[in-house]
């Protein structure tokens, strides 16, 4: 689908406005009220009657303007952004600025503001002499997305989330080829099979807060670290005391320019328990970027098929696992999914993350494995292997050889260079090919037998243009293909 996007708006500079003439004192900075510690503080909005603060707000580089949004409830019937403004030595306001709009964020350099509408299409409003102009559209076609925001390295963001979406929300990247806009997800450990919707994003991308619905619904804010080569660390929960125990969502997250203070909403099941807090964070940062991050399970060992009496060895990739602190952390062990021991005929050797044995009868067998690292923290992943007789495993070949997953390449998009990887839990005779958008052979990366396992090839795209190309896996009994970016 064709979308324009408008990526200039926020390279907007605008000079000589008026509000930055005047300092604000220290002791009047976020309305005049006492800084919070590490407990979390309810930051005193005024809100129309029946309407309560909440979803992000914004605040200029400066402090002199603080802009956040009001609503009656979800789904709301009212909504609008307002402001408080420092002029003439004092706060004043605050003013309506914005009906029909919730979820405020500034630009740069303050000269656009974007939010968004309760059915989650985003606007954006320019700075003026005279305020600000009416909202526009962000994209011309029905692109709907949560939380927009820019960055000070160009890069602009949002989650995929929006109320009555078919998935569940992630944190994207918003890359515009051509005029395709895509939302590329920032991928695991950073999303996850839950729900991830609100989220802050460091201004020089160092770092990342983000609500993630928890089981039973409700919604935690969690932090991760950009790494040195672009991925994010395992993501850490806040905890105790600012997310609430029980039945409680923390979201709506907003940090000042200084990195110093978080604000965020926090609320439960009734809309006169929702408010929007302030916290000291920056100790909190220093704290969490260098403590044990948790291993997590990077990619899933496939579900394996053998026969009874015949030799079975299997070796998943010391790519199964991931440690932020180093995969030289991490010991492993095998058990039964239910805690059991492996059965009698297959044994794990935790050096080589080998299993072997001969199956004396058939079963299905669930296996969980774990990664432990030093401090304790532990990752799982669990697998089938299914025993069959030698002459039921041949009538159902076809089955076992459909057991494949390709991955998407990362980085995604890349210059010039990406990875591709896929698994199989069977031998067979496999091609990885790239293609152009016109189905044009680009390049064969892979036309060879190879036994089952996890592999991965880099794919280097100096010799081509930029734009969409597909990767396609390809058996005599299965054929995925997915789009790759490359991006100058």
């Amino acid at each position: 689908m064709k979308r324009s996007f408008i990526l200039a708006l926020s390279i907007l500079v605008i000079s000589s406005i008026s509000l930055f003439a005047q300092e604000i004192p220290p002791d009047s900075l976020y309305l005049g009220q006492t800084p919070p510690g590490n407990v979390p503080q309810i930051f005193n909005l005024t809100v129309t009657n029946g309407h309560r603060a909440c979803e992000r707000i914004t605040i200029t580089t400066d402090g002199k303007e603080i802009y956040y949004g009001e609503l009656n409830g979800y789904t709301p019937s009212s909504y609008r952004i307002r402001c408080f403004k420092y002029q003439d030595n004092k706060w004043q306001g605050p003013f309506n600025v914005f009906e029909g709009y919730i979820a405020p964020s500034l630009s740069i350099n303050d000269s656009i503001i974007y939010m968004q509408n309760n059915i989650f299409y985003t606007y954006y409003s320019m700075r003026t002499d005279s305020g600000w102009s009416v909202p526009a559209k962000l994209l011309s076609s029905n692109q709907r997305m949560h939380y927009f925001q820019r960055t000070n390295m160009n890069n602009t963001y949002a989650s995929s989330y929006y109320e009555g979406s078919p998935t569940d929300g992630n944190i994207s990247k918003v890359i515009v080829v051509n005029q395709d806009t895509i939302l590329q997800s920032l991928g695991i450990p950073l999303n996850s099979s839950a729900q991830e919707n609100d989220f802050y994003i460091a201004r020089d991308e160092s770092y990342i807060f983000f609500s993630r619905n928890t089981t039973g619904g409700a919604g935690d804010i969690y932090l991760s670290f950009k790494r040195n080569d672009g991925r994010w660390t395992n993501p850490k929960n806040l905890g105790e005391p600012i997310n609430k125990p029980g039945y409680s969502w923390e979201y709506g997250q907003f940090v000042t320019n200084n990195n110093k203070y978080l604000f965020f909403t926090s609320g439960g099941t009734s809309m006169s328990t929702y408010y929007t807090y302030w916290v000291r964070i920056d100790n909190i940062l220093d704290s969490l970027r260098y403590t044990n991050f948790a291993p997590y399970l990077l990619n899933q060992i496939p579900n394996q098929t053998d026969s009874v009496g015949y030799n079975y060895s299997y070796t998943f990739s010391d790519t199964t696992f991931f440690d932020d602190d180093g995969n030289n952390t991490l010991t492993y062990s095998a058990a039964l999914s239910n805690g059991n021991a492996l059965p009698t005929w297959l044994s794990f050797d935790p050096a080589s993350r080998t299993f072997i044995g001969i199956p004396s009868v058939t079963g299905n067998y669930s296996i969980k494995v774990t990664a432990t690292d030093t401090a304790n923290e532990k990752a799982t992943c669990t697998f089938t292997i299914k025993i069959e007789n030698p002459v039921t495993d041949i009538a159902d070949d076809e089955q076992s050889l459909n057991d494949y997953k390709l991955f998407q390449n990362y980085p995604n998009p890349f210059n010039p260079t990406t990875k591709i990887s896929w698994q199989s839990s069977v031998s067979s005779w496999q091609t990885l090919k790239v293609y152009d958008v016109l189905g044009k052979e680009v390049t064969t990366l892979v036309d060879e037998f190879k036994p089952a396992g996890i592999y991965e090839v880099e794919f280097d795209a100096n010799k081509i243009s930029s734009g969409i190309y597909f990767y396609e896996l390809k058996t005599s009994t299965y054929c995925e293909q997915m789009k790759m970016i490359v991006l100058r």
